[in-house]
């Protein structure tokens, strides 16, 4: 893609883009930030890019990085509520957190992973497919295996308290 090329699909698609992404987050000025972020993506692999299929990628780019800011924005969420919590009852939440960190280390490594980026980060079973090159089929069993095994840790530490 030349300098050219890549110009016009700014002027073509942006307003696209943004009305796109605008109307899934409802947040203007978040929407905006990702456009810019996509745009940069696109420039950042305009070699790659076909011309012709530069429309398609833009709106991949774009939607992958509404998830994303969808995700940070749920887990910012989850820890500010978390953080609330704990202020109100900081001695039991500290307790809890513990037993379960201790409950994740007592667990093989590949079970450990799964289980934080499955129910702390949000993946899906096809994303954490990806991110750890693992086969789907065998992620959902040693996620299954991790959750029995977490299970089984947790009552096993409560017993020694």
């Amino acid at each position: 893609m030349t300098v050219q090329e890549y110009n016009q699909s700014v002027t073509n698609y942006s307003d696209d883009v943004y009305r796109f992404i605008v109307k899934n987050l409802g947040h203007s000025e978040d929407a905006r930030d990702i456009v810019q972020s996509s745009f940069l993506t696109v420039w950042d692999k305009r070699e790659e890019v076909e011309v012709t299929k530069c429309k398609s990628f833009l709106f991949t780019v774009a939607y992958r990085k509404m998830i994303d800011h969808i995700r940070k924005r749920k887990r910012e969420t989850l820890k500010e509520e978390i953080h609330e919590q704990a202020l109100g009852d900081t001695g039991h939440r500290k307790d809890l957190r513990d037993l379960l960190n201790k409950a994740l280390q007592a667990l093989p490594a590949i079970q450990r992973q799964l289980v934080l980026l499955r129910d702390y980060e949000g993946y899906s079973y096809d994303e954490m497919q990806q991110i750890t090159g693992i086969d789907s089929t065998q992620v959902k069993v040693y996620l299954h295996r991790a959750r029995i095994g977490l299970k089984q840790a947790i009552t096993k530490l409560e017993e020694q308290v």
